[in-house]
């Protein structure tokens, strides 16, 4: 699979937006999640459930592991190593914590990068550089269509 060349421009659309704790506004404001759910209505369409009120810290301290829930209601589960354009990729801030950051795959190979957004930066491409690939907890692709 090349890749979801749709999903890159969809998110390469909302760098700039400030962070805003659980927005999901293009130039407005967006968290991750915020982001990932603008994308989704770009380019599927409507959301497939609504999204409850969460806290910054996903359910941390109960170690629910939510986000990660969530992505595998609505998306399709792949090795986090088979990594192609467009794919949701999650993220452990730290070893033992539940997968709390979330960002959409821009470039892959040795210059990959990844459109995310997060406190103090709003939406901004990164370099997937060794400390953030340290983090991936998991790797999910988006459907052909919404069902």
């Amino acid at each position: 699979m090349s890749g979801r060349d749709d999903i890159v421009r969809a998110a390469r659309g909302w760098i700039g937006t400030p962070y805003r704790h659980q927005a999901a506004m293009r130039g407005a404001g967006c968290d991750c999640l915020g982001l990932l759910r603008g994308v989704w209505r770009e380019v599927l369409g409507a959301e497939p459930e609504p999204v409850p009120a969460y806290s910054m810290d996903w359910a941390e301290p109960q170690g629910d592991e939510r986000l990660w829930q969530a992505a595998r209601r609505h998306l399709l589960e792949v090795a986090p190593s088979d990594e192609v354009l467009g794919d949701v990729i999650l993220f452990r801030m730290r070893a033992g914590a539940v997968a709390k950051h979330l960002g959409l795959a821009a470039r892959v190979g040795p210059d990959a990068t990844f459109i995310h957004s997060y406190a103090g930066h709003g939406v901004v491409e990164s370099p997937l550089s060794t400390p953030w690939r340290r983090r991936i907890a998991a790797r999910f692709r988006f459907p052909k269509e919404a069902s």
